[in-house]
């Protein structure tokens, strides 16, 4: 076992479509490319990964509930994160740290962007760093883990 234990990430819709989906914002890495990077960082920083996608509110709010296991959460809630009170309520039972991740800095985008369901839930944020803010996250977990 990792010296950390499992740490999930989870992705919300639209991001299996990363790499051809508006690559002036989202980059052109696909999800695959970013799972690659977030396998080899989790690694040299002792966590398990379990890296998973879905479109579906009701299977990412079920693996929320499910992940009594994992040390730290990681999530990309994308579109969810502006309308999901399922999502939110879900996290807001987990006693491990969450982290809500997004590729874009959605605070420079449209104004309905600006407002996140996820926020008021989560540890901690991390936005506007490309596919990047998924190892800066992995670090982040690692250092709340290490510190409180």
């Amino acid at each position: 076992m990792a010296q950390y234990g499992k740490i999930l990430v989870l992705n919300g819709p639209n991001l299996n479509m990363l790499g051809t989906r508006e690559p002036e914002i989202y980059g052109k890495q696909t999800l695959a490319d970013i799972e690659a990077n977030c396998r080899k960082t989790a690694e040299n920083l002792g966590f398990d990964l379990d890296f998973r996608q879905s479109n579906s509110e009701g299977e990412l709010v079920g693996w929320i509930q499910q992940s009594t296991e994992a040390a730290a959460i990681i999530i990309n809630p994308a579109a969810y994160t502006h309308t999901s009170v399922a999502i939110r309520d879900a996290l807001a039972l987990c006693v491990s740290p969450v982290i809500e991740l997004h590729i874009s800095n959605i605070f420079r985008r449209e104004p309905f962007r600006h407002e996140s369901m996820i926020s008021g839930v989560a540890t901690g944020l991390v936005c506007g760093f490309g596919p990047n803010g998924y190892m800066l996250a992995i670090h982040a977990a690692r250092d709340l883990l290490e510190n409180g």
